[in-house]
């Protein structure tokens, strides 16, 4: 457990729970899973010796609950905040929970987050009968990270490892290490709303930065798709993208809706006469939150709809293929017909024949048979039934 006391200019930071709560600034407590898992009356017993507000039951299930949905809750104390993060190297599966969790992700959670330790390697699909799915939509394994929002304190409960907690935590180091301000030396935050959002709002970059590898990996697939050289054989594969990308969507629609509770929240704890300047920038960053996670729902949705029409398209190409394949074989009957007309009448049991004891006979029916072909072919191709074929041959 680490804590931070975050005043106007200044930050300290200290391994102590403080005995009362502080009269300048607040704090920033910051703890694991495993910590509070480890004994959770003795953790809610130091966060109500710190912040004297005690945590009620059913937010310490939802705070140890590795599956909880992103949401927002308030008691008259605190709010509550759970938003899932990206486990930017976590392995990602078929089992997920509905929430871009998965079950692969659940296990790995207590050795690897989404900084540069690497998790266990991927399970072979022969050990677990998994299929695997490409690395860019393994990155969509998420894990929960908790906020308890108090007036003089920020409560945050995540994984052992986070990126985002872990760079949040070294800028405001950086900050008690240069005592003197800069022109450019980065604001500390003013309240524990204002960390609160500046930590999501890290979060839902690290989504944003998934529409590069996420697009790339579709677009393989989509020239796999109307690749006519070779059939496309991964469709489970992308059966998989295709749900974990509405896994996506409904992350996003979940965090989305927790954002909207969340400063319905911060309007509804103004005393409705004056807003400040700071509520009034709270809610300014909170949109801009919100407008991300937008974005990245937007993103999710085209990405589906891109997987469906490559879909289409892949068998509109096919049947177009198989209508060419028809076409060609049909003139090819065609041509064969008339010939195969004379053949016959030339097999004819008869004594008496036209050309039959004639010594020129075979060339004469031979010639006559080219010509058809080449009349059928000259009128094949004035009626444009052989026009695509010669495209292709150009």
């Amino acid at each position: 457990m680490d804590i931070f006391l975050i005043s106007d200019n200044q930050v300290s930071q200290s391994k102590k729970i403080p005995d009362t709560v502080p009269v300048k600034g607040f704090l920033w407590i910051d703890s694991t899973h495993e910590e509070v898992a480890a004994d959770p009356e003795a953790w809610r017993n130091a966060i109500a010796l710190a912040t004297g507000v005690q945590i009620y039951d059913p937010h310490m299930t939802d705070t140890l609950n590795p599956n909880h949905p992103s949401y927002f809750d308030s008691t008259q104390d605190y709010g509550m905040v759970v938003f899932r993060k990206l486990m930017l190297n976590g392995a990602g599966g078929g089992n997920g929970n509905g929430n871009g969790h998965s079950r692969a992700a659940e296990n790995n959670a207590q050795n690897a987050d989404d900084t540069n330790t690497a998790p266990p390697a991927a399970t072979p699909e022969s050990e677990h009968g998994k299929r695997r799915i490409p690395a860019a939509l393994r990155a969509l394994a998420t894990q929960p990270v908790t906020f308890l929002i108090m007036d003089h304190a920020l409560v945050t409960v995540h994984e052992r490892y986070s990126r985002t907690i872990d760079a949040a935590r070294t800028r405001l180091l950086d900050l008690c290490d240069k005592p003197e301000k800069t022109p450019h030396s980065t604001r500390p935050p003013t309240s524990p709303e204002d960390l609160l959002l500046r930590l999501i709002n890290a979060m839902v970059d690290q989504y944003l930065d998934l529409r590069q590898p996420l697009t790339t990996q579709l677009d393989r697939w989509q020239r796999a798709l109307l690749d006519p050289r070779k059939p496309f054989k991964d469709w489970m594969a992308l059966l998989d993208a295709r749900i974990e990308l509405r896994k996506l969507e409904n992350l996003c629609e979940e965090q989305h809706d927790a954002m909207q509770e969340l400063r319905d929240y911060f309007v509804d704890i103004d005393d409705g006469i004056e807003i400040s300047r700071a509520k009034d920038l709270l809610l300014v960053r909170i949109n801009d939150v919100m407008e991300h996670i937008t974005r990245v729902l937007n993103h999710a949705r085209r990405l589906e709809s891109s997987i469906e029409s490559a879909v289409q398209i892949h068998f509109s190409a096919v049947a177009h293929r198989t209508n060419e394949i028809m076409r060609t074989l049909t003139v090819i009957t065609a041509l064969f017909m008339p010939l195969t007309l004379i053949t016959g009448i030339f097999g004819m049991n008869f004594i008496e024949m036209p050309l039959l004891k004639n010594n020129a006979g075979f060339w004469l029916t031979m010639g006559s048979m080219l010509l058809i072909v080449v009349g059928m072919l000259v009128f094949f191709q004035r009626r444009r039934y052989l026009e695509s074929q010669a495209l292709d041959r150009r």
